[in-house]
């Protein structure tokens, strides 16, 4: 009779187990296919960098305007962020997870104008064409 119950716990355990492995690898198997997709989209922003914020949580969270045309208001992010750090400070009370957001809103506004400053740059220069400077001896 124990012979069966421990049969029986332990095929419930590999099943489980198992179900476990089978689901963490569909997870993963997709992560990877996500990250794969996107890798391949130019304007796509790594999550590490940006925190997983859209550029409209951004600047809803800095209360700043959109960047227009890849050009931002640099003293107004700034002014915007200092303030916004220093009131979120854990020393004075303020959460650390609040001050993380408004740090990676920060980097992400600004990550998306240096992109766009990149890409007008690009244009700019295929549109003047390649000129390389020439040194002559003398």
């Amino acid at each position: 009779m124990a012979h069966r119950i421990i049969t029986q716990v332990v095929l419930t355990g590999t099943r489980v187990v198992g179900r476990a492995f089978f689901e963490a690898y569909k997870q993963a198997a997709a992560s990877q296919r996500y990250a794969a997709a996107n890798a391949k989209n130019p304007n796509f922003v790594k999550s590490a960098a940006s925190g997983g914020l859209t550029l409209e949580e951004a600047c809803k969270i800095l209360n700043v305007a959109p960047p227009k045309g890849g050009k931002i208001d640099p003293e107004a992010v700034a002014s915007r962020f200092k303030k916004l750090f220093d009131v979120n400070d854990p020393k004075k009370g303020g959460s650390f997870y609040l001050q993380s957001k408004v740090l990676r809103a920060r980097e992400r506004i600004e990550a998306e104008a240096r992109s766009a400053e990149e890409a007008t740059e690009k244009e700019k220069e295929l549109k003047e064409g390649w000129n390389p400077r020439i040194y002559k001896d003398r």
